[in-house]
């Protein structure tokens, strides 16, 4: 007759179990996704959409205050629910092939994407959301593939495309209501950090 024993784990003993180099990207991607969905709770439930007047304002003083807020703000937990597991995949997929990329990636996304939006975005309107984000780690990945031509770049570029490669149709204007122009120009920012990484790498290796 056979015996089995319960063996009681501790979460403790789980987390010993895990790379820190995983912990670490948990808690950074985990970390920002919480924010965003604290903020956007508290904006919808409580302020009514207050916050959502910090988008970015194309050409208006006031609105390049946006280029810093709009990410961090949607139009309702819907709109968040749809950029959070592409915004964490993708992320994830940068980080794994290091760190100091995503870093380096995203202030090139958010900067761009938002000065696009700026500069070129529809009068009167008033752009909000990740998906800057979304599209620019996107474009980052299969970019950095091209031009990078290692088999692990080339690996993400494809995992990428299979998984998101559907999202490029946002870059055009034809989808009523959502900011063509912060996709267009969040790609375009994570393509020019893809092509410009070793000379990126050097500038920010003083801050990382």
């Amino acid at each position: 007759m056979s015996s089995y024993e319960l063996v009681q784990i501790s979460p403790d003993t789980i987390a010993a179990s895990i790379p820190e180099v995983f912990k670490t990207q948990a808690k950074i991607l985990g970390g920002f996704v919480a924010v965003l969905w604290v903020l956007e709770i508290v904006d919808s439930l409580l302020l009514r959409g207050a916050l959502n007047r910090y988008g970015i304002r194309p050409r208006r003083v006031v609105g390049l205050r946006g280029i810093l807020f709009a990410p961090f703000l949607h139009g309702d937990l819907g709109h968040l629910a749809a950029n959070t597991p592409p915004l964490l995949v993708l992320g994830w997929f940068i980080m794994l092939r290091d760190l100091n990329d995503f870093w380096i990636a995203t202030p090139v996304v958010w900067l761009v994407s938002g000065l696009g939006v700026w500069l070129l975005g529809a009068s009167n309107s008033n752009h909000i959301g990740a998906s800057g984000l979304v599209f620019g780690y996107l474009g980052f990945l299969l970019l950095r593939g091209y031009f990078e031509q290692s088999p692990l770049a080339i690996a993400f570029a494809v995992a990428a495309g299979l998984l998101y490669g559907s999202l490029i149709w946002g870059v055009l204007p034809n989808q009523r209501g959502k900011s063509w122009q912060g996709h267009l120009f969040g790609f375009i920012g994570g393509g020019l950090a893809a092509r410009f990484l070793p000379e990126l790498q050097q500038y920010f290796a003083r801050f990382l």
